[in-house]
């Protein structure tokens, strides 16, 4: 169940639990426009930000994305984008607005990935060059998140971006085969992660340390190291890995922090 269908009282729970706030997309998109100011060198790429009697919004810009020099259409699918704490992911995908459940249109839609496949819409023909650089778009984004529930609504959420893109530019719906394929990349790129920690949420244990002499059999305690000398490499949890895509390899997600 999406955060705004939950009761206030769970709501409120949450975010005294675990600081579980979610942005509105009027303000995700602000913020992604930010991130394109400076990737284009120049602002209103996608959409204009406006503020009016207190309501925020934006128009979209309709004309084809330009590129600058030196920079090219392949090049802005392919730059890597995350996430952190995603929540239901609403700075990647906009399908619906996480505060107030309202459906964005295909073309309204401000997410980094919403970005990436609009690009990919406008600059090939093919269906089979369309899948391909789709794909693309989502081994470059990825999110963590710690809680179950709305790790799986991100899931879904671009999951089904897929299925929209997908229809508004062939006008019919991929394949299953084709959504296991995306399905695979999600179930990489998008995963759950206690991010303080590196590792699974609650995965961390204390440890049983047995001795024995000639006279008695002694057990000692021994905390996680990594919890308790806030060491994020040093935890006894399991660490989560995520998938270069583009070499193949599987890594720590940690090990990618430290180098």
């Amino acid at each position: 169940m999406p955060r705004v269908l939950k009761k206030k009282t769970l709501q409120d729970a949450r975010v005294r639990d675990k600081a579980e706030v979610f942005t509105p997309s009027w303000l995700c998109n602000l913020q992604n426009n930010l991130v394109d100011n400076a990737w284009f060198g120049r602002e209103g790429v996608f959409n204009t930000e406006c503020f009016e009697n207190s309501a925020s919004f934006w128009v979209v810009n309709m004309n084809k994305v330009k590129f600058p020099r030196g920079k090219s259409w392949k090049s802005y699918v392919l730059s890597t984008r995350l996430e952190i704490t995603c929540g239901e992911a609403p700075y990647l995908v906009s399908r619906y607005d996480t505060t107030t459940g309202d459906y964005i249109p295909v073309m309204q839609r401000i997410g980094m990935l919403d970005r990436k496949l609009r690009i990919v819409a406008e600059n090939t023909s093919s269906l089979e060059e369309w899948r391909e650089w789709a794909r693309k778009s989502y081994q470059s984004v990825y999110g963590y998140e710690w809680q179950g529930d709305s790790l799986l609504l991100a899931r879904e959420a671009l999951l089904f971006t897929y299925v929209d893109f997908y229809a508004d530019k062939f006008l019919k719906m991929p394949s299953v085969n084709e959504l296991f394929e995306i399905a695979d990349i999600i179930s990489w790129n998008i995963w759950q992660m206690d991010g303080m920690r590196g590792v699974v949420p609650n995965s961390c244990h204390d440890i049983v340390v047995r001795t024995e002499d000639i006279f008695e059999v002694k057990e000692a305690i021994v905390k996680c190291a990594g919890c308790k000398r806030n060491d994020k490499f040093s935890h006894n949890g399991v660490y989560c890995k995520i998938k270069d895509w583009e070499t193949g390899n599987i890594v720590r997600f940690v090990d990618i922090l430290k180098s």
